[in-house]
């Protein structure tokens, strides 16, 4: 039996307004559920729920949604350093559009909590060393040898992909301080799962996931988190590649 009354109160704690104001009703049933079944399930604690949250309604494009979480993670000290990173880290999966309008929404949440802008970078590479360095943790994800070797044997008309991948998608956002391999792969596994019909990547991210020591209960716990966000369907498609990416 879920603890009604609990449910409540941590909505009451990391929430200032109404969930869905002109819909007393769904409010009701819709906190019921998030945060007296979602939210009491598992072994994440609430600042990682909360960064989970901010990047399932940066891929959904919920903005409103995003700057009630964005908010609620303040309340739960996710730094808004950890939040700008979570964010940036979604530019390669869902792209530079979704993610500038994100960060516009968080820019406001952060402006009206009086949070001293702007926030230091956290790049750590430069122009030459972006490539080698990305090269080197997209290898720590993926193994190095698959991944030389997908430069290896990429047609001449798509190795600049195979390089932009290396150089921009790990070079440029997973090298960035502010949050560890094992939490920027797990959020990635979040994007993958949020936007649905990424199967193979997702399939990809979940082995490089454990590679990098994110076990499949976690997994299955961050998948369990985004469910009333993302819905029941992608929820189980995700929970499928998991099975079967654990099983083998």
């Amino acid at each position: 039996m879920r603890d009604i009354e609990k449910a409540k109160e941590l909505y009451q704690s990391l929430h200032k307004d109404h969930f869905c104001p002109h819909d007393l009703a769904y409010e009701e049933m819709m906190i019921h559920y998030i945060y007296g079944d979602v939210y009491q399930h598992g072994n994440l604690d609430l600042r990682l729920r909360e960064l989970i949250l901010i990047v399932v309604n940066t891929t959904n494009m919920t903005l409103e949604s995003l700057k009630e979480h964005v908010y609620a993670a303040l309340k739960a000290n996710v730094t808004p350093v950890e939040m700008k990173e979570a964010i940036y880290q979604c530019t390669p999966y869902i792209g530079v559009g979704k993610v500038k309008e994100a960060l516009d929404a968080v820019h406001d949440v952060f402006v009206e909590n009086q949070i001293e802008l702007p926030l230091e970078d956290q790049s750590t590479v430069e122009e030459e060393t972006r490539f080698q360095a990305g090269f080197d943790v997209q290898s720590e994800a993926f193994g190095r040898e698959n991944i030389q070797a997908n430069h290896d044997h990429a047609p001449q008309e798509l190795k600049h992909i195979q390089d932009y991948l290396s150089a921009h998608c790990f070079g440029d956002f997973y090298t960035r301080q502010g949050l560890d391999l094992k939490i920027r792969e797990m959020l990635t596994f979040v994007m993958l799962a949020t936007l649905g019909g990424c199967e193979n990547q997702l399939r990809a991210h979940t082995m490089a996931n454990i590679q990098v020591g994110n076990s499949r209960d976690m997994l299955i716990d961050v998948i369990t988190q985004c469910q009333p966000y993302i819905g029941f369907p992608r929820t189980l498609n995700a929970i499928n590649i998991i099975n079967e990416v654990t099983q083998k």
